[in-house]
């Protein structure tokens, strides 16, 4: 009987540590809030937002490994919403790959700061963190420093300009030594 007793105590600790891990992570995971000292750009135009951007350069995500020739579209919705289509090349199976996701706002629609979902109700944090004024690149963070893209409306920018958005980056607690820059070689057959 001790023994039984022992063997259910001891089946408990690992069960709820694994339910306390499972929690944190979905808890981090559906953030919608920036990092501490990141204030999202505002005012800021969602319609001059739409469209097409190309990732220049992104921290390493599973989601995302290894993918090259990767853009996100952004499309406003009827109700308020925002479509998000990201594509990109996987080089290991030699296929183009896309997410579909919804976007909506976390407060005013004129603050860029969004929450997305790739997966059913489990929103993520999306804050535009820096933009220039003629919405031609953006400077992106999610809910830490952990996660951040450099998007431009084309696919190169130059050398100049880069390093000023590497050292904003910098300057909010992005490990920007860490970055990965994307390669833009191939022509996306569905653009």
């Amino acid at each position: 009987m001790r023994d039984n007793i022992r063997t259910k105590s001891s089946l408990r600790l690992p069960l709820l540590g694994l339910l306390s891990f499972a929690l944190i992570f979905l808890s981090a995971c559906a953030s919608t809030k920036p990092p501490p000292g990141v204030v999202p750009v505002s005012p800021f135009d969602i319609g001059r937002y739409e469209g097409r951007w190309y990732e220049l350069a992104r921290l390493d995500h599973s989601f995302e490994r290894g993918m090259t020739d990767v853009s996100a579209t952004y499309t406003r919705e009827p109700d308020g919403t925002v479509k998000v289509q990201n594509r990109g090349f996987d080089p290991a199976s030699g296929r183009w790959k896309e997410a579909i996701g919804k976007a909506r706002f976390t407060g005013a629609p004129d603050v860029a700061s969004l929450k997305v979902s790739f997966f059913g109700p489990f929103y993520g944090g999306y804050h535009v963190a820096a933009l220039d004024p003629d919405y031609r690149w953006a400077l992106v963070l999610g809910p830490d420093t952990g996660y951040c893209w450099i998007l431009a409306r084309e696919k190169h920018l130059d050398d100049a300009q880069l390093k000023q958005i590497v050292a904003r980056a910098q300057a909010l607690g992005v490990d920007t030594a860490s970055l990965i820059w994307v390669s833009h070689n191939r022509t996306d057959p569905a653009q």
